[in-house]
């Protein structure tokens, strides 16, 4: 993959699969431990110890039209790749965490991409689902909750085009003040 939100769509995408209701996103970037951690946690019907212990290896996956399954494995492979680590913690009927941690500074960390955009898309196709975005740095927090979104929008379908395009601009907003001074690539 060739940035880190098509890693978070897929991992969302798998959170969706297993009927999460809820998925948390939090993108931490600390300067001075050089480190980068993206932490996806859902509500879903989780995975039993056998299969979390399984879900790396490529030829692992719960997809009956294909024997393969590679966001997991890829995603790992990447944080790896970066000096990072890969974690994954699942029970059954409690959910999914998964943490990846890249070393900023490493030549072959790659970009954080268009977490926005990726949002967005996941809110599109899903707007039934709530999703919590917490961006942190050494220098500034920034929150973004579609619960309370749908709070001020009094029965507005949060899957308006103006809403998407607010939301969209909010989370760019918040990553430029967030990350922006610690990842290079977001101006």
């Amino acid at each position: 993959m060739r940035d880190i939100s098509m890693h978070m769509m897929d991992i969302i995408q798998n959170s969706i699969t297993a009927s999460a209701t809820k998925i948390e996103i939090l993108i931490t970037a600390n300067s001075k431990k050089d480190l980068l951690e993206i932490r996806i946690s859902d509500n879903g019907c989780g995975m039993n110890k056998d299969f979390v212990n399984k879900v790396t290896d490529p030829f692992v996956t719960t997809r009956t039209i294909r024997k393969v399954g590679l966001g997991i494995p890829m995603f790992r492979e990447s944080a790896i790749a970066a000096g990072g680590y890969f974690r994954i913690n699942s029970e059954i009927s409690e959910g999914t965490d998964i943490l990846a941690g890249f070393k900023i500074s490493n030549i072959d960390r790659i970009p954080l991409g268009d977490v926005a955009e990726t949002l967005s898309e996941v809110i599109i196709s899903r707007p039934d689902i709530s999703y919590k975005l917490d961006l942190k740095s050494d220098k500034d927090v920034f929150e973004f909750d579609t619960e309370k979104i749908r709070e001020v929008l009094q029965g507005v379908s949060i899957s308006e085009i103006d809403v998407i395009g607010w939301i969209k601009e909010n989370i760019e907003e918040g990553l430029k003040s967030t990350l922006g001074g610690v990842l290079n690539e977001i101006a």
